[in-house]
């Protein structure tokens, strides 16, 4: 087989959506590292974005602030895999994007649409440059950043599921309390009027309930690899 005809194989596009605490990080990490693709974690632009703005004083409350504010931080995002980086303006955010109070103002920020052009901008520069293949993870890749990738795939689960991994993540958490907060989530990403969380007409849904993660692990690289024999 030519150098070319590999390369087109290898070069899969892949959208991972679907709602918190359905395992799509872990999966996507996982499927990228054993296929050989690059991986990027949309979330954690928006989280970035957010905690830039909680840090800079911008009122989370007023979306015209946060829109004023948008273009002003420089996020950067690392797409190896096994160390996915997160920078911004420089510094490292890997960790303080990740607390309680970037996660409960996440939503409305990332609602405001100058925020969205912005972050979906970065995120189809970072999948048009990845030319090895990407696997892309979030809320609305399938449907509005990457609408024409290669195999788009929509993650689900119970919300007892998903509320009971959430709250082995982290010590101490309240089992009825993450998953209220998980459903509060839900309804904010899939009501906001710009790029809601859908599912895409063409994605294959993949219902992780049941399943342990190698079980989605195995699932997800089974559909990319008949993905790439059938290109």
């Amino acid at each position: 087989m030519s150098t070319t005809v590999e390369t087109a194989r290898s070069s899969v596009i892949v959208a991972i959506d679907g709602p918190s605490g359905t395992g799509k990080s872990s999966t996507s990490k996982a499927v990228a590292a054993k296929l050989g693709l690059s991986y990027l974690d949309t979330g954690a632009q928006y989280r970035a974005i957010t905690w830039w703005m909680l840090n800079n004083g911008i009122d989370v409350g007023d979306p015209a602030e946060i829109a004023t504010a948008a273009a002003k931080p420089l996020i950067v995002s690392g797409t190896d895999p096994a160390a996915p980086t997160i920078t911004v303006d420089g510094e490292d955010a890997s960790g303080p994007i990740r607390t309680q109070e970037v996660t409960s103002k996440v939503s409305a920020v990332s609602a405001v649409p100058e925020v969205r052009t912005l972050i979906t901008e970065l995120q189809r520069s970072i999948a048009a440059a990845a030319t090895g293949g990407i696997v892309v993870e979030g809320r609305d890749i399938g449907t509005t950043v990457l609408p024409d990738a290669d195999l788009k795939i929509f993650l689900t689960a119970s919300p007892e599921a998903r509320a009971a991994r959430r709250s082995g993540e982290v010590k101490g958490s309240d089992l009825t309390a993450t998953r209220e907060a998980l459903i509060k989530r839900d309804a904010a990403d899939s009501g906001r009027k710009t790029s809601p969380l859908a599912k895409a007409d063409d994605a294959v849904e993949v219902d992780t309930t049941e399943l342990t993660l190698q079980q989605v692990i195995e699932c997800v690289v089974t559909l990319v690899e008949g993905k790439r024999v059938a290109a």
